[in-house]
């Protein structure tokens, strides 16, 4: 982060695998009965999440993200670009997050024990994140340079929300270590015992992990539902990317989320194509929340 892009804030009160290695691998996680699919009643077509994750410990990565995310907010207050729990868009990014958060244990039931939290960080950087176990932040230029409505800042929280749920950073993690190991075979192998004790020290890479293409697809459509089931219009999605795709051809400064999430023609069809799967979800939120209103 760079400093000198920050406004500030008054302090907060508060070379490839051996194939024979890969395969004992993949037989060891099918043989855990690890393999898992999207909720029955998913709108959107997303697959099975990947087996592999499950070779890395989800309460061990929960923790390093914790850890990292009190370092990333020490780091911010320190330098006053910590939002105040009255800043005005930091209420905002917490009331939506409201209105996602019970529609995400259907996707992960861990999330339903999760501690969310979601924070503001002054900043020019065009990003936003959410880490393992729930912890949100946006940065103020994804806010302020896209000048996003409630609904796009809905999708960009559903999307972000979707990689932790999806657990697209647990699986990378997985596969990069793997990787870096040779996939020993034979102890290391039978316990798992390499992959699972290396997750402890990883949190450092949790913010500058780069997921794959299918990842990003993924967390698309996961946020966009998501957002419809909150209410929020499925059609904001497309505005979004159109948003992301101008800042990108203008070279915004801090484009940090633009960096690691390309817009393109590919994934603004790819909304349009799956937006209307959604919008009944959206009308009916509509109507629930005009509902409770009138009661």
């Amino acid at each position: 982060m760079c400093s000198r892009c920050r406004p500030t804030f008054p302090p907060a009160s508060a070379n490839r695998p051996h194939n024979a290695g890969r395969r004992a691998v993949l037989r060891a996680a099918g043989a855990w009965g690890l393999a898992a699919g999207a909720p029955a009643w998913a709108q959107v077509d997303v697959g099975d999440a990947s087996a592999l994750r499950k070779l890395v410990p989800a309460e061990t990565l929960e923790n390093a993200a914790t850890q990292q995310y009190a370092q990333l907010l020490a780091q911010a207050r320190a330098q006053r670009a910590l939002a105040p729990p009255q800043h005005p868009q930091l209420l905002r990014l917490r009331a939506i997050a409201q209105r996602l958060i019970p529609f995400t244990a259907r996707w992960n039931p861990r999330a339903a024990h999760w501690r969310w939290e979601v924070n503001l960080i002054g900043s020019k950087q065009i990003n936003a994140l959410c880490m393992p176990g729930g912890k949100i932040a946006f940065y103020t230029g994804i806010l302020e340079q896209l000048k996003l409505s409630d609904d796009e800042v809905a999708m960009v929280m559903g999307h972000e929300m979707a990689h932790a749920l999806r657990e697209h950073a647990r699986e990378r993690i997985a596969k990069n270590q793997a990787t870096n190991l040779g996939l020993r075979l034979g102890a290391q192998l039978l316990g798992l015992g390499d992959l699972g004790n290396l997750a402890a020290g990883l949190g450092g890479q949790l913010l500058t992990l780069q997921f794959s293409r299918s990842d990003e697809s993924d967390a698309d459509l996961v946020g966009l539902e998501l957002a419809a089931r909150a209410g929020y219009a499925p059609e904001a999605s497309v505005s979004l990317w159109t948003k992301m795709g101008q800042a990108t051809g203008q070279r915004q400064a801090g484009m940090a989320f633009l960096s690691t999430h390309p817009s393109g023609p590919a994934r603004i069809r790819e909304l349009e194509r799956n937006a209307p799967r959604v919008r009944g979800l959206y009308e009916q939120a509509l109507g629930q929340r005009k509902n409770q209103n009138d009661s």
